[in-house]
């Protein structure tokens, strides 16, 4: 029985130590890149450029990019969205104002701003990574995909702006609000 580590000692596989090393640097450079929202989204935006070029020169993979656009959807979705649904859920503690004499409480969102940027940044990534693989390459009339991608994305972007004017909520952070007194 020896050699199994008889000492109590892990032992790690190389592949497993290299796993564990790039793991740690990518977090490291995620963590860095976190208050850098501007280039962030701007490296994202390049990504997001490189993967339509690349379905641009090829003329496929519009089922990937239907997919990746639904994707892209739901996280707008969950990012305009409330953490805590007045419709859905009974209000324990703090919650949105629904009357002009409620007193103010911050908006929280469901899906966070880094996650959202991350999420993305991979759906991207992986869609441009599926277009290598001909076998994703669906023959499909893309039009038709696109006319029904818009009329999903109307239909959902009403739905969810009819809730936050219901509801009075903005998720944008305009900064702060200055008042000029009375004119």
């Amino acid at each position: 029985m020896e050699g199994l580590g008889g000492d109590g000692a892990a032992v790690t596989s190389p592949v497993a130590q290299w796993k564990s090393n790039f793991s740690r640097a990518f977090q490291y450079y995620l963590d860095r890149s976190t208050p850098h929202t501007l280039y962030r989204w701007i490296g994202t935006l390049v990504v997001a450029m490189i993967y339509i070029l690349r379905v641009y020169y090829v003329q496929g993979f519009y089922v990937v990019s239907y997919g990746l656009g639904i994707y892209v959807l739901n996280l707008l979705i969950g990012f305009f969205s409330p953490k805590v649904d007045p419709e859905l859920e009974p209000l324990d503690g703090p919650s949105l104002p629904t009357k002009g004499a409620d007193e103010f409480k911050p908006f929280v969102r469901r899906l966070p701003e880094f996650k959202f940027w991350y999420s993305i940044t991979k759906a991207f990534i992986i869609a441009f990574i599926m277009t290598f693989f001909s076998v994703l390459d669906v023959p499909v009339f893309w039009p038709i995909l696109l006319c029904y991608w818009i009329v999903l994305f109307v239909l959902t972007m009403k739905r969810q702006i009819l809730h936050m004017i219901k509801y009075k909520y903005v998720p944008f952070d305009i900064g702060k609000q200055r008042y000029t007194g009375k004119k």
